[in-house]
């Protein structure tokens, strides 16, 4: 049995002549590479803001930016909240909402103004060209190119996209950044309608358009767009799998992001041609279609989030039997609650950097979990033991920091249990009477018998040596001041697939 060290010591593959590793091209740096993708955003967001700017005016693009901010904030805590279990980096987040806001939009203006004119052009009827464009092309042309954002972080983010959870949070801050542009160009178009008709107050067009876009859909391009992220996350629920329907898991995993892609242009087309029918139409969808998926979407992302909760608390007592974590450790990391009160212990006592780190603590406990399911599940890939050994080093290094603070919000969030005082001598699970004094510190004495004589006494059993979990041994790391050995870790990967 091979033991693998905690990290890579040099690239895997045959060494090139020489025995040098090769240097990748200029274009496979990481650095020229998010350079280049940076750019590619900025100058769409130049273009897209120029468009914006020429269709409404200057003044019409203030109110309209003025006006479609404001929701912005709470959608993306609402998706900030629901990564609360496992955070995604920020950079995802990020890269999602410039997505949105500026390439997505950018691709269905242009997309959607030339398919309105080819149409108009084909069937010399202005009108109908409009209801079509904005029923059929306009849901598939912007679905698609938010989807692009979930497809692109699902291939090269892959160890951040790892169930539904990560589907929604991407497509929702995706969809937020692109309906933020689309509400400044409807807004300010309003705005612009209004100065040229001299409407003001509640007769205005820019007041009716706010109430619909602002107050009483803002969440309807995050809808539409959360169902590609659905597929997508439950594709990536399922990728890894093996066994005698492998080749089934194989073709759902392929056929659901189209799925949920579908879903959502269909949600869209049917909210855009409910204006079609008038104010009658759009408050009879938005009641009897958008209210009701709007609450069984919530219902499944908060379902989802109590899943991660409870596979923290089911796969890391592992660690905990084997030292690397105290035993009140899972229940703390499984409750948000807990969590939450661990934070402020830190921050309480030793400031805001302590918070932070057990911030960071917490996040890495849940990676961990994670991994320790997809590994038992046989969905991990070549590099869990790596990957296992990286996130303990992470732990171990915060462990004195963030172990305290979590058992302190253990205590405080355990339920009560009521403990009633028997007639008689009762011994505790430590092995000390509850009547009698205790022994001193130190003092050995033979099992089956107390210091004073009487039998039935039973010592605790403390394990000293590696402790079997799970089907694998995982030794107990040194409790001194520094980092763990290379003993210390697990000696060869106990979810090794079989072929």
């Amino acid at each position: 049995m091979a033991i693998c060290p905690p990290y890579p010591t040099q690239p895997s593959g045959p060494a090139p002549y020489g025995g040098r590793p090769a240097r990748p091209h200029w274009w496979q740096r990481r650095r020229v590479r998010y350079g280049a993708l940076a750019a590619l955003l900025a100058l769409s967001g130049l273009v897209i803001l120029a468009l914006v700017r020429r269709q409404t005016g200057t003044e019409g693009f203030l109110v309209g930016l003025g006006l479609a901010v404001l929701p912005v904030p709470l959608l993306t805590a609402a998706f900030r909240w629901l990564d609360r279990v496992d955070p995604g980096p920020w950079r995802n987040m990020l890269f999602a909402f410039a997505w949105g806001a500026c390439a997505a939009a950018l691709i269905a203006i242009v997309a959607n103004s030339f398919a309105t004119r080819w149409i108009a052009t084909a069937t010399a009827d202005p009108s109908s060209a409009d209801t079509l464009g904005a029923t059929v092309i306009a849901p598939v042309v912007e679905e698609s190119a938010k989807a692009a954002a979930v497809l692109l972080i699902f291939l090269f983010r892959r160890r951040d996209f790892t169930g539904i959870v990560d589907g929604v949070v991407i497509a929702g801050v995706t969809a937020t950044g692109f309906a933020f542009t689309e509400n400044i160009l409807y807004l300010g178009t309003a705005f612009g309608t209004d100065q040229l008709t001299g409407d003001r107050g509640i007769a205005s067009v820019t007041l009716a358009t706010f109430v619909v876009r602002v107050i009483m859909s803002p969440f309807a391009h995050p809808l539409f767009t959360v169902l590609t992220g659905i597929g997508f996350g439950m594709a990536a629920a399922l990728t890894g799998e093996r066994g005698p329907s492998g080749e089934q898991r194989r073709l759902r995993r392929y056929l659901l992001p189209p799925a949920g892609l579908l879903l959502a242009m269909g949600m869209h087309a049917l909210w855009n041609g409910s204006s079609t029918f008038g104010r009658v139409g759009v408050f009879a969808v938005y009641a009897a279609f958008m209210l009701p998926a709007l609450a069984l979407l919530t219902w499944l992302v908060i379902w989802s989030r109590q899943r991660e909760l409870r596979t923290v608390r089911e796969e890391l007592p592992g660690y905990a039997a084997a030292g690397w974590l105290t035993p009140a450790e899972p229940f703390a990391l499984g409750s948000m609650r807990a969590r939450r009160l661990a934070r402020d212990y830190a921050g309480r006592h030793l400031g805001k950097s302590a918070a932070r780190v057990v911030a960071e603590y917490e996040a890495y406990a849940t990676s961990l979990a994670f991994l320790r399911r997809r590994g038992r599940l046989g969905r991990a890939g070549a590099d869990f033991t790596v990957r296992e050994r990286a996130l303990l080093h992470e732990l171990w290094l915060r462990r004195e920091v963030a172990q305290p603070a979590l058992d302190h919000a253990a205590r405080m969030t355990a339920p009560p249990v009521r403990v009633v005082q028997p007639p008689w001598p009762v011994y505790g699970v430590y092995g000390h009477s509850q009547r009698y004094p205790q022994r001193a510190p130190g003092a050995g004495h033979a099992r089956g018998q107390d210091p004073q004589g009487r039998q039935g006494f039973h010592r605790p059993v403390v394990p000293h040596g590696p402790v079997e979990s799970y089907g694998h041994v995982v030794p107990y790391p040194s409790r001194g001041p520094q980092a763990p050995s290379r003993d210390a870790y697990p000696t060869y990967d106990p979810y090794r697939t079989q072929p």
